[in-house]
């Protein structure tokens, strides 16, 4: 039986991180965001279906995000438009990866699991987190990023407090170290002999 492990956590929270502390401890990890660029990409399954409603998106055979961030912002109606035809790729991508993996444990770092109502299909939810200051402190420390750009990526992400409250487990990351310790105790928890 293998338990599906669904990972999210706010901009600045330590969730890339996490997710590739999975990976090293050998558990595979699906990334919603890999999977959205791998469709985008030239010869990706999303090009050719997006291309033909905004032909103006598609530049040398993929999709700019920057153009469809443009078309955007100009059409109200874009965005659930794009979703309609992502959403059953990304969807189609999750599942082949889930039948393509016998492993006891599976992760899916998903950005917006909650927002997307991705808990209905996981077995468990894990949630990052740190207290407020050091979240700013590592999103600020990003080259480019503005205090502007921060508040505006936090108002339309769920509030972190809710998101812990929904989650079956929640790690605090604020050192590696205890991130590292808090994975492996998870991973044990989830696989060990109580759950073959």
């Amino acid at each position: 039986m293998t338990y599906l492990l669904g990972l999210t956590g706010s901009i600045g929270m330590g969730k890339s991180t996490t997710a590739q502390m999975f990976r090293d401890a050998g558990v595979p990890v699906w990334d919603a965001d890999a999977s959205v660029h791998a469709l985008y990409a030239a010869g990706g399954a999303a090009v050719a279906p997006i291309g033909a409603v905004f032909p103006d998106a598609i530049l040398d055979g993929a999709v700019s995000r920057p153009a469809l961030r443009t078309i955007m912002q100009s059409d109200a109606t874009a965005l659930d438009r794009v979703e309609r035809i992502v959403h059953p790729l990304v969807a189609a991508d999750r599942a082949a990866f889930i039948a393509a993996k016998t492993d006891p444990l599976l992760v899916f770092d998903i950005p917006l699991l909650f927002e997307g109502g991705a808990e209905a299909w996981l077995d468990g939810t894990l949630v990052v987190t740190v207290p407020p200051d050091i979240q700013a402190e590592r999103v600020l420390a990003r080259p480019g990023m503005t205090q502007a750009q921060f508040d505006m990526i936090r108002s339309r992400q769920m509030p972190d407090a809710e998101k812990c409250s929904r989650a079956d487990f929640v790690i605090e990351t604020r050192t590696l170290d205890d991130t590292r310790q808090a994975v492996q105790n998870l991973i044990l928890d989830l696989t060990g002999p109580d759950h073959a």
